[in-house]
C-alpha cells in the first residue's frame, strides 16, 4: 500500500533535520501545513483526505474530521495530551492513537518552576517597570517553606514534587487516582482536591480532563483557597476561569498566577491587563531539545504503526 502522510504540524524540523529526514528516509508521500498556524477542521477534512497516518499537534480530530479520512490508520501525536482527538471515534474507526508522554516532563517540569521562582521573586514585574523607566522595588518571597498544592498526580505533577521538595518547599497533592507507595516515598501528604486548595501557598495545576469529573477553578474554588496565593497552570486551559482568576488578583484574594495555557488562544482576556501575572503563548514543551525530540518520536510512532 503506498502510504500518504499528513504532516499537521504548524511547524516542524524547526530545530534540526532528524525528524525530516525520517520521513524522507521512509520514501513516504506526505502533505506539509505550510500555514504556519494552527490547522483548522476544514483545511483537516481537506489535506488528510487521502491520508494513511497523521503526525498531530493540538488542532482536532473529532469523528467527523476522521470520517473524512476513510483511510486513516493512526494519529501520531506530537506530545502528550490527546484532548482534542475523539478516542472513542477512533477506537471505533480502527484508527491508532499514539502520542509521546515522556519527552514534555522535564520541559514542563522546568518552566513550572520557573515560573514559580518568577511570582516569588517578581521577576516579570520589575521588568515591567524598569521597562518603563521605573526604579521601584516590590519585596518577593521565598519558595523555601512555602506549601505547594499540586493538583493531578501523574507523570508531571510527581516530576514537579520531586524538584520543590529538593528546593525545600512542602509539597501536598491530591489526584484521582493516588500513587501513595510514591507518596510515602516522596514525602508528599495526599489529601482531598478541597484540602489542598485551602492549605496551598501556591497552586499548581497539572490534571488531566476527565468527562466524568471535569476541574474548574471557578470563583466559588477559588473562594475557597488560602488568601494571598498563587496559582500556576501549565497543564489545560480548560481548568481555570480566567475571569474569576483576574478578579481574584485585582481584588487581592490572590497574589498571583503564572499561565502557559488559556480557555482560548490565542490569548487577549483579562489576565494581560494585571501586572503580577506572568503569561507565556503555550510554550511548555518548546524547548529545541524536547521539540526535536517529540518530533522525531512522533514520526518513529507512525512508521511504527504502518509498520515501516
Amino acid at each position: 500500500m503506498n502510504h500518504l502522510i499528513l504532516q499537521a504540524l504548524s511547524t516542524f524540523s524547526e530545530y534540526g533535520s532528524e525528524p525530516l529526514d525520517l520521513l524522507r528516509d521512509s520514501g513516504l508521500e506526505c502533505v506539509f501545513n505550510t500555514t504556519g498556524r494552527r490547522a483548522k477542521r476544514e483545511e483537516l477534512m481537506e489535506w488528510g483526505a487521502r491520508c494513511t497516518g497523521v503526525i498531530a499537534g493540538v488542532e482536532p480530530y473529532d469523528a467527523e474530521v476522521m470520517d473524512a479520512m476513510p483511510n486513516l490508520r493512526c494519529i501520531s501525536r506530537c506530545g502528550v495530551g490527546v484532548d482534542s482527538i475523539d478516542l472513542d471515534a477512533a477506537r471505533e474507526r480502527g484508527i491508532v492513537v499514539r502520542n509521546t508522554p515522556a519527552v514534555v516532563v522535564r520541559p514542563v517540569v522546568e518552566l513550572t518552576v520557573g515560573m514559580i521562582f518568577d511570582l516569588m521573586r517578581r521577576l516579570s514585574l520589575h521588568t515591567g517597570r524598569l521597562r518603563a523607566r521605573r526604579w521601584e522595588k516590590v519585596g518577593g518571597n521565598l519558595l523555601m517553606g512555602k506549601t505547594v498544592g499540586i493538583l493531578g498526580m501523574g507523570m508531571i505533577g510527581r516530576a514537579v514534587a520531586d524538584m520543590l521538595t529538593r528546593l525545600d518547599a512542602r509539597v501536598i497533592g491530591y489526584d484521582v487516582s493516588p500513587d501513595t507507595a510514591w507518596a510515602e516515598r516522596a514525602g508528599v501528604a495526599m489529601l482531598s482536591e478541597t484540602e489542598v486548595l485551602g492549605r496551598a501557598d501556591i497552586l499548581c495545576l497539572h490534571m488531566s480532563i476527565l468527562a466524568d469529573n471535569p476541574f474548574l477553578l471557578d470563583a466559588a474554588k477559588i473562594a475557597a483557597m488560602k488568601d494571598g496565593a498563587w496559582v500556576v497552570n501549565t497543564s489545560r486551559g480548560s481548568l481555570i476561569d480566567d475571569v474569576a482568576l483576574a478578579a481574584a488578583i485585582d481584588a487581592g484574594k490572590l497574589s498571583g498566577a503564572a499561565l502557559d495555557v488559556f480557555p482560548q488562544e490565542p490569548y487577549a482576556g483579562p489576565l494581560c491587563d494585571l501586572e503580577n501575572v506572568v503569561l507565556t503563548p503555550h510554550v511548555a514543551t518548546l524547548t529545541r531539545e524536547s521539540r526535536l525530540q517529540m518530533e522525531t518520536e512522533a514520526v518513529a510512532n507512525l512508521l511504527e504503526e504502518l509498520n515501516l
